[in-house]
């Protein structure tokens, strides 16, 4: 997400740390590959041309504190213009409120319909609402078929009707869900290839039959700028209350977030970061900056872990490092756990200062984690209580048992030990930081 551009602006803010002071020449130039870095980001002229103008005469007109270095100081000014850039504080999603209804509407193709269903997942996981999600595609048969597969895999009851009216559906939904218990009506809407007059008086007909808590647009955010003018031209016939930004995972510059709600005033609401159902994430600006610019994402990164960790696990944990008596049925808990965070290598990016520690385009096979489980499996209770009792007739077993190597098994409970005593360290105090 932003790599290309997070490297420019990273290198671009690493040539101002030698500067004794700031100077209007030395900033000049930084602001200059700032303005390149941005423009090949994707992100609008007229955007890039106030935010460095912005940027400069803060830089010049702000006088760096005593105890911090210029460098220091203009990388605060750079995050906070981001901040501001990508619309200053977050706009959550209307989630109070005993009944809300929400539509999705989009073109065709920008991910609406898988959309929907990472949607449904967040508000049942993190808000506790029991959703319903109705289909109103009725020109595509496929898109009523995909949205009852991710229904059922997520089990997520999905009203439909087939291809009847969608005012009418959705009247029809509205009784079902009150009558049964749903509290969050997402409503999955057609889409073309293209704006057309048709789909705007079909999307105006059913907004204003219904009382709308959010009215989300999906945008594809590899369209680059030609998402402004679609995000224009669905802003001008209905009451966007926001927008859901997918396939940021993928090859993406990220001009669309950094222009959409300077030019149109639309926040952006939601991010799509994985392919996955939990792949969709909350967008906040100020989360979003400090990536941008390397410093990691603490908060995202704690949310993460705070969604499969409860709260007594983490202190039985606690007290398991502070005894050292953490054992290998802990470590494939934990193990697991891990796994439902989704991929490795999204989790690493996010903590500050990856890139600089050498872990940037760290890649990990999902495999070699499936290896170790296998490995932890291969043991019985017994040697996953008390490690300490594995020697080279056992190992050798467990190699077998997991088809995996003896080595790697020496391999895997030398690296229990080091992080046994780590933790052992830190439960006690004792576990001095590289900082």
């Amino acid at each position: 997400m932003f790599e290309s551009l997070g490297d420019r602006l990273q290198a671009v803010v690493s040539k101002i740390k030698g500067y004794g002071k700031i100077t209007e020449e030395n900033i000049s130039e930084i602001v200059r590959d700032i303005r390149l870095a941005l423009l090949e980001a994707d992100v609008n002229y007229t955007v890039v041309k106030e935010f460095t103008n912005k940027v400069k005469e803060k830089a010049l007109g702000e006088e760096v504190q005593k105890s911090l270095k210029p460098s220091e100081q203009f990388v605060k000014i750079v995050k906070d213009e981001l901040v501001e850039l990508l619309g200053g504080n977050q706009a959550p999603l209307v989630t109070d409120g005993s009944f809300n209804m929400l539509m999705l509407v989009g073109l065709q193709g920008s991910g609406k319909t898988t959309a929907i269903g990472k949607l449904a997942n967040l508000l049942r996981k993190k808000y506790n609402k029991k959703p319903l999600m109705v289909a109103c595609d009725i020109y595509r048969p496929a898109a009523i078929d995909q949205l009852k597969q991710i229904g059922r895999e997520l089990n997520i009851e999905v009203y439909e009707e087939g291809q009847k009216n969608p005012v009418e559906i959705i009247t029809n939904a509205v009784n079902y869900a009150k009558s049964n218990g749903f509290n969050y009506i997402l409503v999955d809407t057609a889409g073309r290839l293209h704006i057309d007059e048709t789909l705007m008086e079909e999307l105006k007909k059913i907004s204003s039959n219904f009382k709308f808590s959010e009215i989300l647009l999906v945008i594809d955010s590899m369209m680059g700028q030609d998402a402004i003018n679609v995000i224009t031209g669905f802003n001008e016939s209905l009451p966007l209350t926001g927008a859901i930004l997918t396939k940021l995972d993928g090859d993406t510059r990220g001009g669309v977030a950094l222009s959409v709600r300077h030019l149109t005033n639309v926040p952006i609401k939601m991010i799509g970061v994985s392919e996955k159902m939990d792949g969709l994430e909350e967008f906040y600006p100020d989360r979003m900056a400090t990536r941008i610019l390397g410093m990691g994402d603490i908060m995202t990164m704690l949310e993460k872990a705070e969604s499969v960790i409860n709260e007594d696990e983490a202190k039985d944990l606690s007290k398991k490092m502070r005894k050292g008596t953490y054992d290998l049925n802990d470590f494939l808990n934990n193990l697991r756990q891990i796994k439902r965070l989704g991929p490795l290598e999204n989790l690493i990016k996010l903590i500050p200062g990856a890139k600089k520690m050498g872990l940037g385009n760290v890649e990990i096979n999902p495999k070699d984690m499936a290896h170790i489980e296998a490995i932890v499996l291969s043991m019985t209770p017994y040697e996953r209580r008390h490690p300490e009792v594995l020697k080279a007739s056992r190992k050798q077993r467990i190699a077998k048992g997991s088809g995996r190597e003896v080595s790697e098994v020496n391999r895997l409970l030398n690296q229990f030990e080091q992080m046994k005593t780590m933790m052992k360290n830190m439960g006690n105090g004792n576990m001095k930081l590289p900082f």
